[in-house]
């Protein structure tokens, strides 16, 4: 984790990218559709004085096509349930070459759902279930 990039995509809350950050990510970038949970998780930054976070306010699969090219070490996949918008955005971050080599996924779904079709070459380290979520740790 230490100096770190990581994204945290669908950020809800940010409790991914903050935990990461508390940890000694080098930095957080935080994409959140959701204009009042951006500022909520803009707010925390500027309450803990972490310069090293960034909040975009964007859709998070547009954003993966749109933005400066940027790489991430890990990644923190948790979009809403009953969507597509998981293969989506696994599918653009390799489009988009966002994954640095050797990076790690993160990755909640509902565990009652089976995984989407994720990119050829991501490999599952852990999976596991807590409650109604399904997590994975896939390296790439």
């Amino acid at each position: 984790m230490e100096g770190a990039r990581v994204l945290d995509l669908f950020a809800g809350s940010g409790a991914l990218g903050l935990e990461a950050l508390s940890r000694g990510a080098g930095q957080a970038v935080f994409v959140e559709r959701d204009r009042k949970a951006a500022a909520a998780i803009d707010q925390l930054l500027r309450e803990w004085r972490e310069a090293t976070g960034a909040v975009i306010c964007a859709d998070a699969v547009s954003w993966l096509g749109i933005s400066a090219p940027a790489v991430f070490d890990i990644v923190f996949l948790d979009p809403p349930y009953d969507t597509s918008l998981l293969a989506e955005a696994a599918q653009a971050l390799t489009r988009h070459a966002r994954l640095a080599p050797d990076s790690r996924v993160y990755l909640e779904r509902r565990a009652t759902e089976p995984l989407p079709v994720l990119p050829e070459g991501w490999r599952e380290l852990r999976a596991g279930r807590a409650g109604e979520v399904g997590y994975h740790l896939f390296s790439v």
